[in-house]
């Protein structure tokens, strides 16, 4: 049903921001920003990677204190002081840099952000019951640390849900989903819609804007530059209002593969360290030179033990599971394997891809000191750390004051397109990705998706997990599945389609070299199920 028509009953404000404003010493985040939001609306706001919407976000929620402006909650004028004041109000808030304690429990971190919070016991039956009916599966005594960034989002998204909000502000939060979740999500906001709560959405997924918004507010260099009905626009014209021109297409040609494997997994078996976590069982996979092999799956099956094994934070005792540039690497650590040619991107930006309270340049000697002789005699090459960095914000297009800007004064998408950036350039032999274009507009989503292409053409070996199903067929040469701790066989994109990735994500695949349609399952016990494919 068009969002549009369900919404056309006029309902009073909820909401309204007059000529808000945010400065900082070195950018002007927001100038002079109008917003209003009814009762019962679903209100996008879209714009590029640092256009200001989170920091528009953190003012209404009382993170952060405008500069200058006026805001109304139900006609009233007011300032809020403080997210606990926000909550008073019933204001939530879903941020794109989760808040989480990582040692504390899910039903420890909800009960925190409860005012009246019931015993854990009580707090840990209602999650589950509102995990179920939402379909956002989580067990409430699982410790954070042991989450995955999908399962993460579904903590910030309940956490928000068990208090009941008036107003629900969702920064990004498919991100991470996947498509069964998302449709789930869907669902839930219509129902508050229905309700009268209102919703604040953040996505650069525009099909979903489209979807389920009523309307959007676009923002570009912190202005408001524009208003729509997202159900009457086309992805393009969004795109377009977004970016100011149209959207990038991204070329990829056939794959020119190398004979040898630049990552080989061997059989690889690995039970999990968290009693909660998913134990890898006969691992097989290769991944050539001058290729990009793409792994989906719902999250929580194993991709997070995966990455942990192939980057070294989690070695083995013995080194023949794992083989990169053909050299035996179970047991070598992480700044080892980096010395082998393997660059890698984790799925969590702050605090594994970046230290938040480090300068963008010192983030790069963390993972090139070696490779790009930052680190020379046992002395910090300074400045030839900055220059790279200076580089890199250049040809990745980061918004930001500089290399020596903290990394965790970057928006979430301009922190992803350094990250990445910084990778591409060590001009890595093997490179392993995780959820490359996550929380990136449709531009710079376009932009890293063709980096990674070119490099694969120069004759890198790509891995990338992602659990977006457009952007692995949009890139990759071939596509492998992980459900339950097992990997299938590795199938030519051309060859497959979405409906069949989604019935190998039930565990479900063809056994390699049979034509007949016959099915292995994720969950058999014997190991020779699946031999190696290439």
């Amino acid at each position: 049903m068009d969002p549009v028509s369900e919404h056309a009953t006029v309902r009073p404000s909820l909401l309204r921001l007059h000529g808000i404003c945010k400065i900082y010493p070195t950018v002007v985040a927001n100038d002079g920003v109008d917003l209003d939001v009814a009762e019962g609306e679903i209100h996008a706001v879209l714009g590029e990677n640092g256009a200001g919407k989170s920091t528009l976000m953190k003012m209404i929620y009382g993170v952060t204190k405008p500069t200058a402006g006026e805001m109304f909650w139900r006609g009233e004028k007011m300032r809020v002081h403080s997210p606990a004041q926000a909550r008073a109000l019933g204001i939530g808030m879903v941020f794109q840099h989760f808040c989480l304690f990582e040692t504390l429990t899910v039903c420890e971190n909800v009960a925190l952000g409860m005012s009246d919070a019931p015993p854990l016991p009580e707090l840990a039956r209602r999650i589950e019951l509102m995990s179920q009916k939402y379909d956002l599966p989580v067990s409430p005594q699982r410790h954070v640390h042991a989450l995955s960034v999908g399962e993460r989002q579904r903590v910030e998204i309940l956490r928000c849900l068990l208090q009941n909000p008036k107003l629900l502000i969702l920064d990004e939060p498919t991100s991470v989903l996947t498509p069964q979740a998302v449709r789930g999500l869907f669902d839930t906001l219509r129902k508050l819609s229905v309700e009268g709560c209102a919703v604040l959405y953040i996505s650069h997924k525009l099909d979903e804007i489209q979807e389920v918004c009523h309307v959007a507010t676009v923002l570009r260099g912190g202005k408001v530059v524009g208003h729509c009905r997202p159900a009457e626009e086309t992805p393009k014209s969004l795109a377009r209002m977004m970016i100011g021109r149209d959207l990038p297409v991204c070329e990829h040609g056939e794959a020119r593969q190398g004979r040898e494997p630049r990552l080989r997994l061997s059989g690889v078996n690995r039970e999990a360290e968290d009693q909660f976590g998913v134990d890898l069982r006969d691992v097989h996979l290769e991944v050539h030179a001058g290729e990009i092999v793409g792994i989906a799956g719902i999250s929580g099956n194993g991709q997070q033990e995966l990455l942990s094994i192939i980057s070294g934070e989690q070695p083995f005792a013995l080194k023949f599971p794992v083989h990169i540039m053909g050299r035996e690497a179970g047991r070598l650590s992480p700044g080892a394997r980096r010395r082998l040619g393997l660059c890698f991107v984790p799925e969590e930006r702050l605090g594994r891809g970046a230290v938040p309270g480090m300068s963008l340049a010192e983030n790069a000697i963390l993972t090139g000191a070696y490779v790009l002789d930052f680190v020379r005699h046992g002395l910090v090459r300074v400045a030839r750390a900055r220059a790279f960095s200076v580089e890199c914000i250049d040809r990745f297009d980061v918004r930001c004051p500089g290399p020596d800007a903290p990394a965790r004064s970057l928006s979430g998408g301009n922190l992803q397109r350094y990250i990445v950036g910084r990778e591409i350039l060590q001009r890595p032999k093997l490179l392993v990705v995780a959820q490359p274009t996550w929380g990136v507009d449709v531009g710079a989503a376009a932009f890293i998706r063709q980096s990674l292409i070119d490099l694969r053409n120069e004759g890198c070996a790509v891995l990338v997990v992602s659990e977006e199903l457009e952007e692995l067929f949009e890139i990759c040469d071939r596509i492998a599945v992980m459900a339950k701790g097992r990997l299938s066989p590795a199938r030519k994109a051309s060859e497959i389609d979405v409906e069949d990735i989604g019935v190998w994500m039930s565990g479900l695949w063809p056994q390699p070299g049979d034509d007949t349609g016959a099915l292995a399952h994720a969950g058999a016990a014997d190991p020779r199920e699946f031999p190696h494919a290439v």
